[in-house]
Order: structure tokens, then sequence, then C-alpha cells
């Protein structure tokens, strides 16, 4: 890096909490950050599922240099023990971090590309002492770019949910049905959404967090007034096994476990039936306008009224093409740090604490940080996100020797980041299981079918 590269500022694309946090590592450092956020405010996409709490407590939500960075305002972080909700962690926290930093944030800035300055991805030629060049429409839709030393990518997956298809691709006739899917959890306090699924069957295909709390919600609007008649098919493309639920009572996040006991309960109550070996190929209409989901082997379920997709989320690279990019061919996560995150081999208490050197790519001082750097794997966590940015910032201020320390200590059985049931009564602190544990039995003694020949 020459002198008049290093003195340009690093570029954060995102406003969310690792990008915040990043702002507030890069700030300690003495290295000037510019927050590139596409949305109106901070935590756009935090504000987007508002109504869901973290099973995460607020002692394991807030980044160490973003409160040293709030103190002088008077901020103080609530009760650590306690769970925020979405709008609580964006209100509460990042809002006011965002405003701490002041014009180091643009918002309604959505990034277009990203490149080096006078070097497309073909060209080698003193490529790493020219500076990035990072182009974004402001909020008139003019087009600005803006030159970088460093940029570090934390513009998460929300954006990009993954479909109801199998195979990754959208099945046959989903974007079609675009009026009766979602891909995200319903706010069923909001009177409109509420209505679309009052009184409608409705299935959930997916097997995650934000799945058990779409079964949950869903379950109680049934037992309400305007639930009458209403009846939801869980679809999952596995089966159901002792782990299919989490840790219930053994879980030692309470909020965690209550949210596997209250999707069980729903299936239980006969509330849901599930339906498991079932991959989505295609989605088509009935006379009546109802959708009617056809499998992988041919096999057609009822009608439904609406679908609730909640399969996942994956990286939008598009922007970065121009870069080179060193990125694990199954989960799109950095090379070095796919291994430590492969689903298949780690739940959310194994994943070790990583940072700049796991998340380097061929491109040097190019950095993509939490939700983003895991690509497709689901194992995420605020606080291994902080973790990555204090490394990076450390990193890129040439002390190598605190980039290559590990200094966050993660309880035995891990914190696995996610959304939890909102307005759920208190779950009991005591447990005894691994957090990651399942029983070592599961009844469901609800309606479950299975797919011929999956």
């Amino acid at each position: 890096m020459n002198a008049s590269t290093a003195a340009l500022p690093a570029v954060v694309i995102g406003a969310g909490p690792v990008g915040l946090a990043a702002a507030a590592r890069l700030l300690e450092r003495d290295i000037q950050p510019l927050v590139l956020e596409a949305g109106p405010s901070a935590a756009t996409a935090v504000r987007a599922w508002s109504h869901v709490r973290l099973f995460s407590s607020w002692s394991e939500v807030v980044d160490p240099a973003a409160e040293k960075l709030l103190a002088p305002t008077g901020w103080v972080r609530p009760d650590g023990a306690a769970y925020p909700s979405g709008a609580d962690w964006a209100g509460l926290y990042l809002q006011p971090l965002a405003d701490v930093l002041g014009e180091k944030v643009r918002y309604n800035a959505t990034v277009t590309g990203v490149s080096r300055a006078g070097r497309d991805r073909i060209v080698d030629a003193d490529r790493e002492d020219q500076p990035f060049v990072v182009h974004y429409t402001g909020p008139d839709g003019t087009e600005e770019r803006i030159h970088a030393r460093a940029v570090i990518d934390a513009s998460g997956t929300w954006s990009t949910p993954s479909p109801a298809g199998g195979s990754g691709l959208a099945a046959l006739g989903e974007k079609a049905a675009a009026d009766r899917i979602s891909y995200r959890i319903p706010d069923l306090k909001d009177p409109a959404i509420r209505a679309r699924y009052a009184g409608k069957h409705t299935a959930v295909i997916g097997s995650g967090a934000s799945a058990f709390t779409a079964l949950a919600y869903l379950a109680d609007l049934a037992k309400s007034d305007d639930g009458t008649g209403m009846h939801t098919t869980w679809i999952l493309r596995r089966g159901i096994s002792g782990s299919t639920f989490g840790g219930g009572e053994a879980d030692q996040l309470p909020a965690r476990g209550a949210l596997g006991l209250a999707a069980k309960a729903a299936v239980d109550d006969g509330y849901a039936d599930a339906v498991t070996g079932f991959r989505t190929d295609a989605v088509e209409r009935d006379t009546d306008g109802r959708l009617v989901l056809v499998g992988e082997n041919g096999r057609r379920l009822d009608a439904i009224d609406e679908v609730i997709v909640l399969t996942g989320l994956r990286p939008d690279l598009t922007f970065l093409n121009e870069l080179r990019l060193g990125l694990d061919e199954r989960l799109q996560a950095p090379t070095a740090l796919a291994p430590l995150i492969d689903p298949n081999q780690h739940s959310c208490g194994t994943v070790y604490p990583h940072g700049a050197g796991e998340l380097s790519h061929p491109e040097k001082d190019l950095y993509l940080v939490g939700m983003k750097s895991y690509g497709r794997a689901p194992t995420f966590l605020a606080m291994t996100g902080y973790e990555q940015v204090r490394s990076i910032a450390a990193h890129l201020a040439g002390d190598h020797e605190a980039a290559e320390r590990v200094e966050l200590t993660l309880p035995e059985t891990g914190v696995c980041g996610g959304a939890g049931l909102f307005d759920q009564p208190a779950a009991a602190e005591e447990t005894t299981g691994g957090c990651c544990a399942a029983p070592a039995t599961l009844t469901i003694s609800g309606p479950v079918t299975t797919s011929d020949g999956c």
C-alpha cells in the first residue's frame, strides 16, 4: 500500500450489527471508515424482522468497541440477561451507534460494483498498489464512486433468501405464484398480514429456527377467534429425528429451546402436520387459484392458500464480480473459513473464533464479514462477527500479532445467534444438556407424512 492509498478511508458495506462494529474497530485503530448503507437507516435488515426476538442476550450482541464509542453519550447497555427483539436491537443500540458515527455513515447508498482503480479482474500489473474503487447510487439514483484503502463487505444475506425449489433454483411456477409466497417470518400483529393467514391453509417450507418461529406464530393464530379453520402443513426436505427440534429443555439457551418446543407443540397439538422427504419441484394453481406443490417424484400435496418459504439465505456476490474472491465451492464462504463452519460438521458450539487470516481473499484487503462471510452456512453468531472485524482492523493497522490473537471466548456449548419467539413467557434458566444437544428421543404425536421414493 502506498502513502496516498493509506490515507483513503476503509469502506464498509452495510450498517448492520457487524458493519457498524467494523467502523468502531477501525476508528479504534485510527483508520477512517465510511459505511455505505442501502437502506434509509441503520440496521435495515434487522428492522425487517423487528417483531422477532433473538435467542442471544444483550450481553452477546453488543460489540465492546462500539460500547466504548457510545459511552460518552450516556448510553447504557440494556440488561445483559434480557433478550432483545429485532426492534430493540436496532432502536436501542444500532441506530444510536450509527448516530455517533455521524457523517461516516451514508444512507440510501446502494453499492453496485467494486474493483481496483484502473484494473479489472484480469490485470495483474501493480494491482495491489491500486486503491479500490466503489461504485454506488445515492438517494436520488445518482451514480457515485469513492476510492478506498480496503473494503469490508458486511452487507449480509437478508436480501437474497433461498427459494422453495429443492434444487436450489426457484421451483417451476414459484415466481408466477409470488402473490401467494412469502420468504419471511410473518408479523401476525400487523392486521393486514394477520388477515392474510387467518383461517387459511398455509405451507411452511424449512427446518430451522425461522421455520420453528413461523409454525409457533401460526399455531397461536389458529387458537384465536379469527383463526378458525386454519391449518399449517410443515414441509421438510429431510425426515424428522431426535435433533429436529433442537435441544428443548436441555438447551442451555432457554429461549432457543423454548422455540423448538413451541414448534413441536404445534405439530403435537394438531395445528400443523409434517410432510417429510419432500423436495418442491413445481408450484401450480388449481381451478380455484389455490397453490399445489409438486415434489421431485411427482407427488402432489393438497391445495393450499399461502406458502412461507424459510429455506435459508445466500450471499449476493454480483457487485464483487470484478474482484478476485477465494470462495469454497459449496458454501460460498472464504476458502480457509469454510471447513470451520461447514454445517455438515459443525454446530453453533463448535465454530472456532476466526479473523483476518481465515477471511482473506486473493484480492488483498478485501473482506467478507458477518453473515455474508458464512455464505450459505447457518451457524453464524454476532459475537463471532465482532471478533472478525476486531482482527481485520488490527491487520489493516499493521498489528499482525493482535490480528492473529483470539480475543473471543465462547461458552463450551456455544452461543447460536438467531431468532426466537417474541413475547414468550420466560423459560426456565436451569438446564442440563449442551447448547446444541437434543434429547435422546423425541416423540412426534401429530400427523407426519413422508414422500415416496425420497
